[in-house]
């Protein structure tokens, strides 16, 4: 995974932090979280700002939607 699949990182974030409510997250612990996920292989500041609200946002759809059921 690199910093651009956003909805695959989102995803793999929803499995691995299920218990974690995304909304509350700050973008440097988004971040580390996003540099420990298995498939990820990206260097480590390639990205800006607003792929990390992306992220965010795709992970809090996951979330909001995962705890509807």
């Amino acid at each position: 995974m690199k910093w651009t699949d956003t909805s695959e990182i989102a995803s793999a974030l929803t499995k691995k932090f299920a218990d974690i409510d995304p909304h509350v997250i700050r973008h440097t612990q988004l971040h580390a979280w996003v540099l420990e996920l298995y498939h990820f292989n990206d260097e480590p500041d390639n990205h800006d700002d607003n792929m990390l609200k992306t992220i965010q946002k795709q992970w809090i759809g996951e979330f909001e939607k995962a705890n509807l059921n």
